[in-house]
């Protein structure tokens, strides 16, 4: 009887490889580190905080360096012989591409932070440091963990821990009204998509018994009749809570108000972190783990990409200059309009014979889109200082006032538009379009052929603005480190990708998977 027992209960021993969880667990650890330390540091050295969350999530973008060796795996499931059969979380190509989007991201944010929090002290609208970059570290955790997560149990953790404190980080602002409203709507809307997820969860475990990806891959090939409805209906609604955090329509209500309402660091970290972190969800259940039912998610995504892209874009085209936070407004609606484009690939590999080309290039349009998006972000962040309702019309004259600033901001500007000198975005809505096209999907393509053209109106309005002669004087102030920082950054990275295109699609899909 012992001896019988002996091999079942040896499988359910777990190595762990430290190596390989290094970069989520070391932001979450600098997370705790920094929650225990803010009890002890008076008010004027929390400023230390953030330098610490800066180390720490620059200590974890580079623990990726040594796996790049090759593929890692580990919480295994073994077989009685000691094999492996299912893992819950794996360091692949995928995974690290994904990682160092996500953390460097949070890098960009935390410097844009520490200038809005120095801003802000000793106002009536001063950030809770402590908390701040306890939620921020702890968020980026999450999400550097779900790219790495191949179970569906893993996949829901890691999407709510990356998920609860950015609820937290909007509503930071105290005693203001729109961020706790915009907190609040974010709240409710995110909290009926997981429930809604979670529903289609227990489905898929339901018609397989298992919730590891590989797994259910293969389980639901041999689906019985009785099932197969059941196990449709799993496969769109467990897609429901990834599509929200992505903010693909009809789920991207809460986009505008909670842009506006948060913080602008935040605004710009659920541009890009949350984005990755929903796309990545949607690759990982749709490619690995429901690929035997892609003639109901492949036409479902495509349908979900056009109405994304063209209600994002005419959204945009639709804000008037003048009303306070226009411009924020509009890059919340540009960030809508761009999660379509994003869409497009994964719904091609539906079709595509080759699947991992298409996810290639949805990965390789979001490290562009990352890098730009925060620029903008960024330079937002500078006129924001001098002029806090941020319209769009408070950008003219930005060229005569900050000269480097404008051609930056207008650099980026292009870049999001698909236009030279911003080749690489150019480079990147080809690359998107080429996936649709080869995948037959030449309606789709026409589509986003239209919105490109759409979008090119308010982004070239945005852009001629910046050069025009400026009303009055402009107020000039000192540009603090570590927002010049975070602006030189995205800047030096996209004038390196416009320089060398084809590196960014070589990196993001060679063997994916």
């Amino acid at each position: 009887m012992t001896a019988a027992a002996a091999p079942s209960v040896a499988s359910l021993v777990q190595s762990v490889d430290w190596l390989a969880i290094a970069p989520p667990t070391i932001a979450a650890v600098v997370a705790l580190v920094v929650l225990v330390a803010d009890l002890f540091l008076g008010e004027r050295r929390k400023a230390l905080l953030g330098r610490v969350s800066v180390a720490g999530l620059a200590a974890a973008a580079l623990a990726l360096l040594p796996l790049l060796d090759g593929d890692r795996s580990t919480f295994c499931l073994k077989t009685l012989k000691g094999e492996q059969a299912a893992c819950s979380y794996t360091a692949d190509h995928f995974t690290l591409v994904i990682q160092f989007l996500v953390l460097a991201g949070a890098l960009l944010t935390a410097l844009l932070s520490i200038t809005g929090i120095k801003d802000a002290k000793n106002t009536p609208r001063a950030l809770p440091e402590g908390e701040f970059w306890f939620l921020l570290l702890s968020s980026a955790a999450g999400a550097a963990l779900l790219p790495a997560s191949r179970d569906l149990a893993t996949l829901v953790v890691a999407l709510e821990v990356a998920s609860l404190p950015a609820f937290a980080l909007v509503g930071i602002k105290r005693d203001d009204r729109r961020s706790s409203e915009a907190a609040l709507k974010f709240f409710l809307s995110s909290v009926t998509a997981t429930a809604v997820t979670l529903l289609g969860v227990s489905f898929v475990y339901a018609t397989t018994g298992t919730l590891h990806l590989t797994r259910i891959a293969t389980a639901l090939t041999h689906v019985d009749g009785q099932f197969h409805t059941l196990a449709q209906a799993g496969v769109v609604l467990t897609l429901v809570g990834f599509a929200f955090k992505t903010a693909a329509a009809p789920f991207h209500f809460w986009v505008p108000d909670t842009y506006v309402g948060a913080p602008l660091p935040v605004a710009a970290y659920l541009s890009v972190i949350g984005k990755a972190v929903g796309f990545s969800g949607i690759i990982l259940v749709t490619v690995v783990a429901f690929p035997s039912y892609a003639d109901v998610w492949g036409p479902a995504l495509a349908l979900l990409a056009a109405l994304t892209m063209t209600v994002g874009n005419v959204a945009a085209l639709r804000q008037q200059a003048t009303r306070a936070y226009s411009a924020v407004r509009l890059l919340a609606w540009s960030s809508v309009g761009q999660a379509g484009y994003l869409l497009v690939p994964i719904a091609a590999a539906a079709y595509s014979k080759d699947a991992d080309k298409a996810i290639g290039s949805t990965v390789a349009y979001a490290l562009m889109y990352a890098a730009v998006n925060l620029g903008a972000f960024a330079v937002a962040a500078l006129v924001a200082r001098t002029k806090p309702l941020n319209r769009i019309s408070d950008y003219r004259g930005l060229y005569r006032s900050r000269p480097l600033a404008a051609l930056v901001l207008g650099f980026f500007l292009l870049c999001l538009a698909g236009l030279p000198p911003g080749i690489i975005g150019l480079f990147a809505k080809v690359t998107v379009f080429s996936a649709a096209v080869d995948a037959g999907l030449g309606w789709l393509a026409v589509v986003m052929a239209v919105n490109v053209v759409i979008a090119l109106y308010y982004y070239l309005q945005w852009t001629a603005t910046l050069f025009r002669s400026a009303e009055g004087e402009q107020a000039v102030q000192r540009i603090p480190a570590p927002l010049t920082a975070a602006i030189g950054l995205t800047a030096v990275i996209g004038v390196a990708l416009s320089g060398a295109p084809q590196m960014v699609l070589r990196f993001a899909s060679t063997g994916l998977f």
